[in-house]
């Protein structure tokens, strides 16, 4: 048993290793002064850089996560505090869980039926709805989890001082748990940071600066790269490798980031 779990490890090591090497030596070429300057260049265009992408997913990103983080938490709240073993809070843990695990592009073509028909077109705004939603369910299950790691003498401590049910979970729950809450939040922003699915219906693409109302095609990483590494350019497939090696280094810092917080005093 311990050599064919030793073995696996090794096994599933090298393949990880093997990826992340070819992506660090294709991408590490691809990383140009211009890279974070200039726009994504057109097709048969010579050099070029991705800054439009980056920050059409820096907005995105920050938009989903604003809308997910507040109704993940309030809802985690809820199951944990108020509901607990209610029929609405199993239901509403049946459904949670269904869009944890429900494939990323039909929330793209949920949001895409919802709002890019009506709007009469992609935009901004609609890709950072379908981020929101794909980060909900995660808030969402941490919060709860956390929540209900708490002492159960914690709140009655609190409630022992007659302090409503609502200041207790302000003052005495939420700050025990915050670690864990602030955690579910980053694993849900490495969650949606590569996310092409749903984009791909709601905010495709585009190779110049987006409109500061983010309506019509609003550029970014993931489609970036799935356009750009099928392309035959030599220059755009380069530009794939530097995005794709960003996207990884963005989601490994704020996986190290959760992991530390959720490994600090008050996480522990």
């Amino acid at each position: 048993m311990i050599v064919g779990c030793t073995v696996a490890t090794a096994l599933g090591a090298i393949v990880l290793g093997s990826i992340l090497l070819m992506l660090i030596i294709e991408g590490v070429r691809g990383f140009t002064p211009t890279l974070f300057t200039q726009v994504t260049p057109g097709p048969g265009s010579e050099g070029g850089g991705i800054a439009n992408a980056i920050l059409g997913s820096l907005v995105m990103t920050v938009l989903g996560i604003v809308v997910a983080t507040p109704v993940g938490v309030l809802a985690g709240t809820y199951l944990a505090e108020y509901g607990r073993t209610s029929q609405l809070a199993n239901l509403i843990r049946f459904l949670n869980d269904i869009l944890l695990s429900a494939p990323s592009i039909l929330i793209g073509l949920f949001v895409y039926t919802l709002m890019v028909r009506p709007m009469g077109g992609y935009s901004g705004w609609a890709g950072g709805v379908a981020l929101a939603i794909i980060a909900t369910p995660v808030i969402v299950r941490t919060t709860e989890d956390m929540l209900r790691l708490v002492p159960g003498t914690l709140r009655e401590a609190g409630a022992a001082l007659g302090a409503p049910m609502s200041i207790v979970i302000r003052s005495v729950t939420w700050r025990a748990a915050q670690s864990g809450i602030v955690t579910g939040v980053l694993l849900a922003l490495a969650r949606i940071a590569g996310e092409t699915a749903p984009l791909l219906f709601t905010a495709l693409n585009n190779n110049s600066w987006f409109n500061s109302n983010l309506m019509g095609g609003v550029a970014n990483l993931p489609v970036m790269i799935y356009q750009f590494a099928l392309s035959p350019y030599e220059n755009w497939r380069q530009l794939a490798w530097a995005g794709a090696l960003l996207i990884t280094v963005t989601i490994l810092g704020l996986s190290i980031v959760a992991r530390l917080v959720l490994s600090g005093p008050k996480g522990r």
